[in-house]
């Protein structure tokens, strides 16, 4: 991605509340992540093993921490959680993402940004359930096992709010991968292997004309573009073309997609 999306990373700052997490943990240190940040502060860390977790407000979960949750895992509204470090998340069954909520989970050496921020090293967080977004604010997942689906309807910073992005990149997901209607500015999918259905739809930017960039995924079903603005692209990615086991449906038909 461009050095312009790295800088609006950090303009998530100011934009998920912060509140207070109860006894889950201890209060952050000044610097605790590995990533770029996510959330507008760190707010509480988060570890050890839950059977069920909602999260209010901001959270982290800090390098060489993990973080099981044994059923459901949900943001709520305006929620942030930064496990876009090197820190460890496994969440049994489905991990929920509430309106204007924010998740970043997982990291690769391929994440966002002009130097990669996990180095050479490549977490394992794992959903056994799908991620289901409500109109999220944004999400980052990069590297994660998910053995569901992931399906995120609407949401974003809308078309003229602050520049935003949402990248799926080089995760492993059972199920269909489901992007619509997310307004703001950079979206993609990338390298990633999907078991089902890829579908990225009604997506749109006017603050990036590289954005809805879907390249080198490997697709066990449909791959389904339709609506996006821009039109959905190889880009500047230098990526591949996906490889679809079932069939191109409406602007992945075009070369180079």
């Amino acid at each position: 991605m461009k050095r312009g999306r790295m800088r609006a990373l950090r303009s998530v700052v100011g934009l998920c509340a912060v509140l207070a997490l109860g006894s889950f943990a201890t209060t952050a240190s000044a610097d605790p992540f590995s990533g770029p940040p996510i959330c507008s502060s760190a707010g509480q860390s988060l570890s050890g093993t839950h059977s069920n977790l909602t999260i209010w407000g901001n959270a982290y979960v800090a390098g060489g921490n993990t973080l099981t949750v044994h059923g459901r895992l949900r943001l709520a509204r305006g929620a942030c959680l930064d496990a876009f470090t090197l820190g460890t998340v496994n969440v049994g069954g489905n991990l929920v993402v509430d309106r204007g909520a924010t998740l970043g989970l997982g990291c690769t050496p391929q994440s966002i940004g002009p130097v990669p921020p996990c180095g050479t090293s490549t977490t394992d967080d794992t959903v056994g359930g799908s991620i289901v977004a409500h109109h999220p604010l944004t999400m980052y997942l990069d590297g994660d096992h998910i053995g569901g689906s992931v399906v995120s309807h609407g949401g974003g910073p809308g078309l003229h709010g602050t520049f935003l992005n949402f990248p799926v990149k080089d995760n492993t997901i059972g199920g269909n991968l489901v992007v619509r209607g997310w307004r703001g500015g950079w979206s993609g999918a990338l390298r990633n292997i999907v078991g089902g259905d890829l579908v990225f739809s009604d997506n749109k930017s006017v603050q990036d004309p590289d954005s809805n960039e879907v390249v080198t995924n490997t697709i066990g079903g449909n791959l389904i573009c339709r609506g996006n603005s821009p039109a959905v692209q190889v880009g500047d990615s230098g990526g591949l073309p996906n490889v679809v086991g079932g069939h191109r449906i409406g602007q992945c038909r075009a070369p180079g997609i």
